[in-house]
Protein backbone atom coordinates (compact mmCIF):
# COMPACT_ATOMS: atom_id res chain seq x y z
CA UNK A 1 0.00 0.00 0.00
CA UNK A 2 2.52 2.52 -1.22
CA UNK A 3 1.57 5.63 -3.21
CA UNK A 4 2.03 3.51 -6.32
CA UNK A 5 0.16 0.51 -4.97
CA UNK A 6 -2.79 2.17 -3.27
CA UNK A 7 -4.38 3.89 -6.22
CA UNK A 8 -6.13 7.16 -5.81
CA UNK A 9 -6.76 10.67 -6.92
CA UNK A 10 -8.71 10.91 -10.12
CA UNK A 11 -10.41 7.52 -9.80
CA UNK A 12 -14.15 8.33 -9.67
CA UNK A 13 -16.60 5.90 -8.09
CA UNK A 14 -19.89 6.85 -9.78
CA UNK A 15 -23.48 5.75 -9.24
CA UNK A 16 -23.28 2.58 -11.29
CA UNK A 17 -19.81 2.03 -9.88
CA UNK A 18 -21.15 1.58 -6.36
CA UNK A 19 -21.87 -2.02 -7.32
CA UNK A 20 -18.34 -2.28 -8.69
CA UNK A 21 -17.00 -0.92 -5.41
CA UNK A 22 -18.86 -3.69 -3.62
CA UNK A 23 -17.25 -6.26 -5.92
CA UNK A 24 -13.82 -4.71 -5.41
CA UNK A 25 -14.37 -4.88 -1.66
CA UNK A 26 -14.68 -8.61 -1.98
CA UNK A 27 -11.28 -9.08 -3.61
CA UNK A 28 -12.02 -9.37 -7.30
CA UNK A 29 -8.78 -7.61 -8.27
CA UNK A 30 -6.63 -9.60 -10.70
CA UNK A 31 -3.54 -9.32 -8.53
CA UNK A 32 -5.08 -11.24 -5.64
CA UNK A 33 -6.64 -14.24 -7.38
CA UNK A 34 -5.18 -17.50 -6.13
CA UNK A 35 -4.76 -19.45 -9.32
CA UNK A 36 -2.16 -21.47 -11.12
CA UNK A 37 -2.30 -20.62 -14.79
CA UNK A 38 -4.07 -17.27 -14.62
CA UNK A 39 -3.54 -15.50 -17.91
CA UNK A 40 -2.82 -11.88 -18.62
CA UNK A 41 -4.36 -10.84 -21.99
CA UNK A 42 -1.35 -9.82 -24.06
CA UNK A 43 -0.31 -9.30 -27.64
CA UNK A 44 2.46 -11.44 -29.07
CA UNK A 45 5.19 -9.02 -30.17
CA UNK A 46 8.08 -9.93 -32.45
CA UNK A 47 11.35 -9.76 -30.54
CA UNK A 48 13.71 -8.77 -33.35
CA UNK A 49 13.37 -4.98 -33.29
CA UNK A 50 13.25 -2.63 -30.35
CA UNK A 51 10.11 -0.84 -31.57
CA UNK A 52 8.32 -4.13 -32.13
CA UNK A 53 9.37 -5.42 -28.72
CA UNK A 54 7.95 -2.35 -26.98
CA UNK A 55 4.53 -3.92 -26.24
CA UNK A 56 6.19 -6.83 -24.44
CA UNK A 57 8.31 -4.42 -22.44
CA UNK A 58 5.22 -2.41 -21.50
CA UNK A 59 3.43 -5.56 -20.36
CA UNK A 60 6.48 -6.60 -18.35
CA UNK A 61 6.54 -3.22 -16.60
CA UNK A 62 2.79 -3.39 -15.99
CA UNK A 63 3.11 -6.82 -14.43
CA UNK A 64 5.98 -5.68 -12.19
CA UNK A 65 3.91 -2.69 -11.03
CA UNK A 66 0.86 -4.85 -10.32
CA UNK A 67 2.79 -7.53 -8.42
CA UNK A 68 5.13 -5.49 -6.24
CA UNK A 69 8.17 -5.58 -8.54
CA UNK A 70 10.74 -8.34 -8.90
CA UNK A 71 12.04 -10.39 -5.97
CA UNK A 72 15.75 -11.16 -6.20
CA UNK A 73 17.32 -14.17 -4.54
CA UNK A 74 20.41 -15.66 -6.18
CA UNK A 75 19.84 -19.22 -4.89
CA UNK A 76 16.20 -19.31 -5.96
CA UNK A 77 16.98 -17.81 -9.35
CA UNK A 78 19.74 -20.37 -9.93
CA UNK A 79 17.45 -23.28 -9.05
CA UNK A 80 14.70 -21.97 -11.32
CA UNK A 81 17.12 -21.38 -14.20
CA UNK A 82 18.52 -24.90 -13.88
CA UNK A 83 14.97 -26.33 -13.79
CA UNK A 84 13.98 -24.39 -16.89
CA UNK A 85 17.08 -25.61 -18.77
CA UNK A 86 16.10 -29.22 -18.06
CA UNK A 87 12.50 -28.59 -19.10
CA UNK A 88 13.46 -26.83 -22.33
CA UNK A 89 15.72 -29.70 -23.34
CA UNK A 90 12.83 -32.12 -22.84
CA UNK A 91 10.18 -29.97 -24.55
CA UNK A 92 8.67 -30.22 -28.00
CA UNK A 93 10.39 -26.97 -28.96
CA UNK A 94 13.88 -26.93 -27.43
CA UNK A 95 14.77 -23.92 -29.62
CA UNK A 96 12.49 -21.61 -27.60
CA UNK A 97 14.10 -19.46 -24.92
CA UNK A 98 12.54 -18.50 -21.60
CA UNK A 99 13.24 -15.99 -18.87
CA UNK A 100 11.66 -16.33 -15.44
CA UNK A 101 10.92 -13.39 -13.14
CA UNK A 102 10.07 -13.95 -9.48
CA UNK A 103 7.38 -11.45 -8.48
CA UNK A 104 7.49 -9.88 -5.03
CA UNK A 105 3.91 -10.84 -4.24
CA UNK A 106 2.30 -13.14 -1.65
CA UNK A 107 -0.42 -14.20 -4.10
CA UNK A 108 -0.24 -17.72 -5.51
CA UNK A 109 0.10 -17.13 -9.23
CA UNK A 110 2.07 -17.88 -12.39
CA UNK A 111 1.65 -16.78 -16.00
CA UNK A 112 3.52 -16.34 -19.26
CA UNK A 113 3.99 -13.86 -22.08
CA UNK A 114 4.03 -15.20 -25.64
CA UNK A 115 7.70 -14.23 -26.02
CA UNK A 116 8.75 -16.75 -23.35
CA UNK A 117 8.79 -14.43 -20.34
CA UNK A 118 7.51 -16.51 -17.41
CA UNK A 119 6.41 -15.20 -14.02
CA UNK A 120 6.04 -16.91 -10.65
CA UNK A 121 5.16 -15.20 -7.39
CA UNK A 122 6.84 -15.60 -4.02
CA UNK A 123 3.52 -16.92 -2.74
CA UNK A 124 3.56 -19.73 -5.27
CA UNK A 125 7.14 -20.68 -4.50
CA UNK A 126 6.34 -20.74 -0.77
CA UNK A 127 3.43 -23.12 -1.33
CA UNK A 128 5.44 -25.63 -3.40
CA UNK A 129 7.40 -28.30 -1.53
CA UNK A 130 9.87 -29.89 -3.94
CA UNK A 131 11.49 -29.55 -7.35
CA UNK A 132 8.79 -31.62 -9.07
CA UNK A 133 6.09 -29.16 -7.97
CA UNK A 134 8.20 -26.22 -9.17
CA UNK A 135 8.82 -28.00 -12.47
CA UNK A 136 5.09 -28.67 -12.91
CA UNK A 137 4.30 -24.95 -12.67
CA UNK A 138 7.08 -23.87 -15.03
CA UNK A 139 6.26 -26.61 -17.54
CA UNK A 140 2.58 -25.63 -17.49
CA UNK A 141 3.46 -22.04 -18.39
CA UNK A 142 5.87 -23.24 -21.08
CA UNK A 143 2.94 -25.24 -22.45
CA UNK A 144 0.99 -22.02 -22.99
CA UNK A 145 3.92 -20.53 -24.92
CA UNK A 146 4.45 -23.66 -27.01
CA UNK A 147 0.74 -23.83 -27.92
CA UNK A 148 0.60 -20.05 -28.64
CA UNK A 149 -2.46 -19.69 -26.42
CA UNK A 150 -2.06 -15.96 -25.84
CA UNK A 151 -2.05 -15.22 -29.58
CA UNK A 152 -5.01 -17.53 -30.16
CA UNK A 153 -7.01 -15.89 -27.37
CA UNK A 154 -6.25 -12.44 -28.73
CA UNK A 155 -7.63 -13.44 -32.15
CA UNK A 156 -10.70 -15.03 -30.57
CA UNK A 157 -11.43 -11.83 -28.64
CA UNK A 158 -11.13 -9.72 -31.80
CA UNK A 159 -13.58 -12.03 -33.55
CA UNK A 160 -16.03 -11.81 -30.64
CA UNK A 161 -15.95 -8.02 -30.75
CA UNK A 162 -16.41 -8.06 -34.55
CA UNK A 163 -19.49 -10.29 -34.22
CA UNK A 164 -20.90 -7.87 -31.65
CA UNK A 165 -20.34 -4.88 -33.94
CA UNK A 166 -21.91 -6.63 -36.94
CA UNK A 167 -24.95 -7.62 -34.89
CA UNK A 168 -25.39 -4.05 -33.68
CA UNK A 169 -25.08 -2.63 -37.21
CA UNK A 170 -27.37 -5.17 -38.86
CA UNK A 171 -30.13 -5.14 -36.29
CA UNK A 172 -29.69 -1.47 -35.32
CA UNK A 173 -29.99 -2.58 -31.71
CA UNK A 174 -27.05 -2.23 -29.29
CA UNK A 175 -28.65 -4.79 -26.96
CA UNK A 176 -28.50 -7.44 -29.67
CA UNK A 177 -24.83 -6.67 -30.17
CA UNK A 178 -24.18 -6.84 -26.45
CA UNK A 179 -25.94 -10.20 -26.24
CA UNK A 180 -23.86 -11.52 -29.14
CA UNK A 181 -20.66 -10.31 -27.45
CA UNK A 182 -21.69 -11.94 -24.17
CA UNK A 183 -22.32 -15.26 -25.91
CA UNK A 184 -19.03 -15.10 -27.76
CA UNK A 185 -17.12 -14.21 -24.59
CA UNK A 186 -18.72 -17.20 -22.89
CA UNK A 187 -17.51 -19.38 -25.78
CA UNK A 188 -14.08 -17.79 -25.42
CA UNK A 189 -14.05 -18.63 -21.70
CA UNK A 190 -14.90 -22.26 -22.50
CA UNK A 191 -12.12 -22.31 -25.08
CA UNK A 192 -9.74 -20.96 -22.46
CA UNK A 193 -10.64 -23.78 -20.09
CA UNK A 194 -9.53 -26.11 -22.86
CA UNK A 195 -6.28 -24.14 -23.16
CA UNK A 196 -5.55 -24.64 -19.48
CA UNK A 197 -6.10 -28.38 -19.71
CA UNK A 198 -3.96 -28.54 -22.84
CA UNK A 199 -1.15 -26.69 -21.02
CA UNK A 200 -1.54 -29.10 -18.09
CA UNK A 201 -1.08 -32.06 -20.42
CA UNK A 202 1.91 -30.51 -22.19
CA UNK A 203 3.44 -29.57 -18.84
CA UNK A 204 3.17 -33.02 -17.28
CA UNK A 205 4.79 -34.51 -20.38
CA UNK A 206 7.67 -32.02 -20.34
CA UNK A 207 8.40 -32.39 -16.61
CA UNK A 208 8.22 -36.19 -16.81
CA UNK A 209 10.62 -36.37 -19.77
CA UNK A 210 12.95 -33.98 -17.91
CA UNK A 211 13.16 -36.54 -15.11
CA UNK A 212 10.83 -34.94 -12.57
CA UNK A 213 8.07 -36.79 -10.73
CA UNK A 214 4.94 -36.33 -12.92
CA UNK A 215 2.82 -36.28 -9.76
CA UNK A 216 4.25 -32.84 -8.93
CA UNK A 217 1.29 -31.17 -10.66
CA UNK A 218 -1.18 -33.26 -8.64
CA UNK A 219 0.48 -32.37 -5.35
CA UNK A 220 0.73 -28.66 -6.13
CA UNK A 221 -2.81 -28.30 -7.48
CA UNK A 222 -4.07 -30.02 -4.33
CA UNK A 223 -2.13 -27.62 -2.09
CA UNK A 224 -3.38 -24.68 -4.13
CA UNK A 225 -7.00 -25.76 -3.72
CA UNK A 226 -6.60 -26.17 0.04
CA UNK A 227 -4.81 -22.83 0.32
CA UNK A 228 -7.62 -21.08 -1.56
CA UNK A 229 -10.10 -22.36 1.03
CA UNK A 230 -8.33 -20.29 3.69
CA UNK A 231 -9.36 -17.06 1.95
CA UNK A 232 -12.23 -15.06 3.43
CA UNK A 233 -15.77 -15.71 2.23
CA UNK A 234 -16.71 -14.06 -1.05
CA UNK A 235 -19.56 -12.02 0.40
CA UNK A 236 -22.36 -14.00 -1.19
CA UNK A 237 -20.96 -14.26 -4.73
CA UNK A 238 -21.92 -17.70 -6.05
CA UNK A 239 -18.64 -19.64 -6.38
CA UNK A 240 -20.24 -21.97 -8.93
CA UNK A 241 -20.76 -19.03 -11.27
CA UNK A 242 -17.17 -17.92 -10.75
CA UNK A 243 -15.94 -21.42 -11.67
CA UNK A 244 -18.25 -21.61 -14.69
CA UNK A 245 -17.18 -18.25 -16.15
CA UNK A 246 -13.52 -18.44 -15.13
CA UNK A 247 -10.85 -18.71 -17.81
CA UNK A 248 -9.54 -21.90 -16.22
CA UNK A 249 -11.08 -25.21 -15.16
CA UNK A 250 -12.18 -25.78 -11.58
CA UNK A 251 -9.24 -27.12 -9.60
CA UNK A 252 -10.87 -30.51 -8.73
CA UNK A 253 -11.27 -31.15 -12.46
CA UNK A 254 -7.63 -30.31 -13.10
CA UNK A 255 -6.45 -32.54 -10.25
CA UNK A 256 -8.40 -35.50 -11.63
CA UNK A 257 -6.96 -35.02 -15.12
CA UNK A 258 -3.45 -34.38 -13.73
CA UNK A 259 -3.67 -37.69 -11.86
CA UNK A 260 -4.55 -39.50 -15.09
CA UNK A 261 -1.68 -37.77 -16.94
CA UNK A 262 0.78 -38.60 -14.17
CA UNK A 263 -0.31 -42.25 -14.12
CA UNK A 264 0.29 -42.49 -17.86
CA UNK A 265 3.82 -41.07 -17.69
CA UNK A 266 4.73 -43.04 -14.57
CA UNK A 267 3.73 -46.22 -16.38
CA UNK A 268 5.82 -45.24 -19.41
CA UNK A 269 9.00 -44.46 -17.47
CA UNK A 270 8.54 -47.08 -14.72
CA UNK A 271 10.23 -44.61 -12.33
CA UNK A 272 8.82 -42.10 -9.87
CA UNK A 273 11.04 -39.24 -11.00
CA UNK A 274 12.89 -36.58 -9.05
CA UNK A 275 11.38 -34.62 -6.17
CA UNK A 276 14.46 -33.39 -4.26
CA UNK A 277 12.58 -31.80 -1.41
CA UNK A 278 15.76 -31.11 0.55
CA UNK A 279 17.31 -29.01 -2.24
CA UNK A 280 14.11 -27.07 -2.76
CA UNK A 281 13.52 -26.28 0.93
CA UNK A 282 17.15 -25.28 1.33
CA UNK A 283 16.78 -22.43 -1.19
CA UNK A 284 13.41 -21.37 0.30
CA UNK A 285 14.99 -20.95 3.74
CA UNK A 286 14.92 -17.23 4.58
CA UNK A 287 12.61 -16.14 1.74
CA UNK A 288 10.20 -13.32 2.58
CA UNK A 289 6.70 -14.62 3.31
CA UNK A 290 3.50 -12.63 2.93
CA UNK A 291 3.49 -8.92 2.18
CA UNK A 292 6.66 -6.93 1.74
CA UNK A 293 6.75 -4.44 4.66
CA UNK A 294 7.71 -1.71 2.22
CA UNK A 295 4.17 -1.93 0.86
CA UNK A 296 2.49 -2.25 4.24
CA UNK A 297 1.37 -5.53 5.74
CA UNK A 298 -1.43 -7.26 7.59
CA UNK A 299 -1.14 -8.75 11.06
CA UNK A 300 -4.46 -10.30 11.97
CA UNK A 301 -7.04 -7.49 11.86
CA UNK A 302 -4.36 -4.82 11.94
CA UNK A 303 -2.74 -3.11 8.95
CA UNK A 304 0.62 -1.35 9.35
CA UNK A 305 2.59 0.75 6.90
CA UNK A 306 5.97 1.52 8.48
CA UNK A 307 7.23 3.65 5.60
CA UNK A 308 4.13 5.84 5.46
CA UNK A 309 3.90 5.72 9.25
CA UNK A 310 0.29 4.74 10.00
CA UNK A 311 -1.82 1.83 11.21
CA UNK A 312 -5.47 0.91 11.68
CA UNK A 313 -7.44 -2.08 12.95
CA UNK A 314 -10.43 -3.61 11.16
CA UNK A 315 -13.63 -4.57 13.01
CA UNK A 316 -13.77 -7.92 14.77
CA UNK A 317 -14.09 -11.04 12.57
CA UNK A 318 -12.88 -9.10 9.50
CA UNK A 319 -10.11 -10.64 7.38
CA UNK A 320 -7.79 -8.09 5.74
CA UNK A 321 -5.85 -8.35 2.50
CA UNK A 322 -3.36 -5.85 1.08
CA UNK A 323 -3.80 -5.70 -2.70
CA UNK A 324 -2.24 -3.66 -5.49
CA UNK A 325 -5.13 -1.20 -5.42
CA UNK A 326 -6.22 -0.99 -1.80
CA UNK A 327 -6.51 -2.70 1.56
CA UNK A 328 -9.61 -4.89 1.42
CA UNK A 329 -11.52 -6.50 4.25
CA UNK A 330 -14.42 -8.95 4.43
CA UNK A 331 -16.43 -9.88 7.50
CA UNK A 332 -16.46 -13.57 8.33
CA UNK A 333 -19.71 -14.87 6.89
CA UNK A 334 -20.10 -11.98 4.45
CA UNK A 335 -22.56 -9.11 4.49
CA UNK A 336 -20.01 -6.43 5.41
CA UNK A 337 -16.76 -5.26 3.82
CA UNK A 338 -14.28 -2.42 3.76
CA UNK A 339 -11.85 -0.80 1.38
CA UNK A 340 -9.08 1.64 2.30
CA UNK A 341 -7.21 3.61 -0.36
CA UNK A 342 -5.57 7.00 -0.77
CA UNK A 343 -6.47 10.11 -2.79
CA UNK A 344 -4.79 13.37 -3.71
CA UNK A 345 -7.01 16.18 -2.41
CA UNK A 346 -6.01 19.85 -2.70
CA UNK A 347 -5.09 21.32 0.69
CA UNK A 348 -7.57 24.17 0.16
CA UNK A 349 -10.50 21.77 -0.41
CA UNK A 350 -12.38 20.83 2.74
CA UNK A 351 -12.97 17.15 3.37
CA UNK A 352 -16.72 17.76 3.57
CA UNK A 353 -16.61 19.29 0.08
CA UNK A 354 -14.49 16.41 -1.15
CA UNK A 355 -17.14 13.89 -0.08
CA UNK A 356 -19.61 15.48 -2.51
CA UNK A 357 -17.09 16.38 -5.23
CA UNK A 358 -18.16 13.57 -7.54
CA UNK A 359 -15.71 10.73 -6.77
CA UNK A 360 -18.69 8.75 -5.50
CA UNK A 361 -22.40 9.27 -6.18
CA UNK A 362 -25.55 9.04 -4.07
CA UNK A 363 -23.94 10.69 -1.05
CA UNK A 364 -26.51 11.81 1.52
CA UNK A 365 -25.54 15.45 2.04
CA UNK A 366 -27.55 15.60 5.28
CA UNK A 367 -25.31 12.87 6.73
CA UNK A 368 -22.02 14.76 6.27
CA UNK A 369 -20.16 15.33 9.52
CA UNK A 370 -16.75 16.88 10.10
CA UNK A 371 -14.64 15.36 12.88
CA UNK A 372 -11.10 14.53 13.93
CA UNK A 373 -9.47 11.11 14.16
CA UNK A 374 -6.61 11.03 16.67
CA UNK A 375 -5.90 14.68 15.90
CA UNK A 376 -6.21 14.39 12.09
CA UNK A 377 -8.94 16.27 10.18
CA UNK A 378 -11.66 13.93 8.93
CA UNK A 379 -15.19 13.84 7.59
CA UNK A 380 -17.85 11.19 7.12
CA UNK A 381 -21.04 10.65 5.13
CA UNK A 382 -23.44 7.91 4.10
CA UNK A 383 -24.18 6.75 0.55
CA UNK A 384 -26.67 4.28 -0.87
CA UNK A 385 -26.39 1.79 -3.71
CA UNK A 386 -28.96 -0.62 -5.08
CA UNK A 387 -27.96 -3.49 -2.82
CA UNK A 388 -25.38 -1.99 -0.48
CA UNK A 389 -25.32 0.81 2.05
CA UNK A 390 -22.03 2.68 2.39
CA UNK A 391 -20.42 4.63 5.22
CA UNK A 392 -17.57 6.82 3.96
CA UNK A 393 -14.73 8.36 5.95
CA UNK A 394 -11.90 10.54 4.66
CA UNK A 395 -8.90 11.34 6.87
CA UNK A 396 -6.17 13.84 6.00
CA UNK A 397 -2.79 12.46 7.03
CA UNK A 398 0.23 14.42 5.88
CA UNK A 399 -0.12 15.23 2.19
CA UNK A 400 -2.58 12.40 1.52
CA UNK A 401 -6.24 11.74 2.21
CA UNK A 402 -7.11 8.19 3.20
CA UNK A 403 -10.53 6.95 2.16
CA UNK A 404 -12.34 4.34 4.27
CA UNK A 405 -15.29 2.85 2.39
CA UNK A 406 -17.44 0.54 4.49
CA UNK A 407 -20.21 -1.51 2.90
CA UNK A 408 -23.06 -3.40 4.52
CA UNK A 409 -26.11 -5.16 3.15
CA UNK A 410 -28.16 -3.43 5.82
CA UNK A 411 -26.95 -0.38 7.76
CA UNK A 412 -27.82 0.13 11.40
CA UNK A 413 -26.70 2.31 14.28
CA UNK A 414 -24.67 -0.60 15.66
CA UNK A 415 -22.92 -1.22 12.33
CA UNK A 416 -22.15 2.49 12.03
CA UNK A 417 -20.69 2.39 15.56
CA UNK A 418 -18.43 -0.56 14.63
CA UNK A 419 -17.25 1.21 11.48
CA UNK A 420 -16.59 4.43 13.41
CA UNK A 421 -14.55 2.50 15.95
CA UNK A 422 -12.40 1.04 13.17
CA UNK A 423 -11.71 4.49 11.71
CA UNK A 424 -10.86 5.81 15.18
CA UNK A 425 -8.07 3.20 15.30
CA UNK A 426 -6.27 5.04 12.46
CA UNK A 427 -3.17 6.64 14.01
CA UNK A 428 0.49 7.44 13.49
CA UNK A 429 2.96 4.65 14.23
CA UNK A 430 5.44 5.34 17.01
CA UNK A 431 9.18 5.24 16.19
CA UNK A 432 9.44 2.04 18.22
CA UNK A 433 6.64 0.44 16.18
CA UNK A 434 8.28 1.46 12.93
CA UNK A 435 11.59 -0.08 14.03
CA UNK A 436 9.85 -3.24 15.20
CA UNK A 437 7.82 -3.79 12.03
CA UNK A 438 9.59 -6.78 10.50
CA UNK A 439 8.73 -8.97 7.56
CA UNK A 440 7.86 -12.63 7.93
CA UNK A 441 10.21 -15.26 6.52
CA UNK A 442 10.18 -18.96 5.77
CA UNK A 443 12.44 -21.08 7.92
CA UNK A 444 13.30 -24.70 7.16
CA UNK A 445 13.52 -26.89 10.26
CA UNK A 446 13.61 -30.62 11.00
CA UNK A 447 10.73 -32.14 12.93
CA UNK A 448 11.68 -33.56 16.30
CA UNK A 449 9.19 -35.18 18.61
CA UNK A 450 6.89 -32.16 18.41
CA UNK A 451 3.39 -32.61 17.07
CA UNK A 452 2.12 -30.63 14.09
CA UNK A 453 0.09 -28.48 16.50
CA UNK A 454 3.20 -27.70 18.54
CA UNK A 455 5.13 -26.74 15.41
CA UNK A 456 2.24 -24.55 14.28
CA UNK A 457 2.38 -22.63 17.56
CA UNK A 458 5.94 -21.61 16.68
CA UNK A 459 4.68 -19.78 13.60
CA UNK A 460 4.32 -15.98 13.68
CA UNK A 461 0.77 -15.99 12.35
CA UNK A 462 -2.32 -16.02 14.60
CA UNK A 463 -4.88 -16.96 11.94
CA UNK A 464 -5.50 -20.74 11.76
CA UNK A 465 -1.82 -21.63 12.28
CA UNK A 466 -2.26 -25.43 12.28
CA UNK A 467 -4.17 -25.44 8.98
CA UNK A 468 -1.63 -23.10 7.42
CA UNK A 469 1.29 -25.19 8.69
CA UNK A 470 -0.16 -28.37 7.18
CA UNK A 471 -1.06 -26.74 3.84
CA UNK A 472 2.29 -24.96 3.63
CA UNK A 473 3.98 -28.34 3.90
CA UNK A 474 1.59 -30.27 1.65
CA UNK A 475 0.32 -32.44 4.51
CA UNK A 476 -3.03 -33.10 6.17
CA UNK A 477 -4.28 -33.71 9.71
CA UNK A 478 -4.55 -37.41 8.83
CA UNK A 479 -1.00 -37.45 7.44
CA UNK A 480 1.06 -34.90 9.42
CA UNK A 481 4.85 -34.52 9.20
CA UNK A 482 6.83 -37.12 11.15
CA UNK A 483 9.99 -36.83 13.26
CA UNK A 484 12.95 -36.28 10.95
CA UNK A 485 10.90 -34.61 8.20
CA UNK A 486 12.00 -31.22 6.96
CA UNK A 487 9.21 -28.63 7.16
CA UNK A 488 8.64 -24.92 6.54
CA UNK A 489 7.50 -22.60 9.31
CA UNK A 490 6.79 -18.87 9.23
CA UNK A 491 8.87 -16.69 11.56
CA UNK A 492 9.63 -12.99 12.05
Amino acid sequence: MTPTRIRAGSGRLGAAALAVVALALFGCAEATRLDLGERVPLREPPAKHTAEAAPALREHQRILAAYGGAYHDARLEALISHTVERLVAASEKPDLRYKVTILNSPSVNAFALPNGQLYVTRGLLALANDTSELASVLAHEMGHVIARHAAIREEQLRQAELVSQVASDVFKDPQVGALALAKNKLALATFSRGQELEADGIGVGISSRAGFDPNGAVHFLTSMARNAELRPASGGVDPRMLDFLASHPATPERIKIAQANAKQYTAETATAGEKDKAAYLAVLDGMVYGEDPGDGFVRGRRFLHPRLGFTFTAPETFALENTAQAVLGVKDGGGQALRVDVAKVPAEQSLADYLVSGWIDNVDKESIEQLTVNGFPAATAAAKGDQWAFRLYVVRFGNEVYRFIFAAKHRSAEIDRVFREAVNSFRRLTPTEVQGAKSLHLKTVTMGQESAAEMARRMAIPDRPLERFLILNGRTAADPPKPGDQVKIIVE
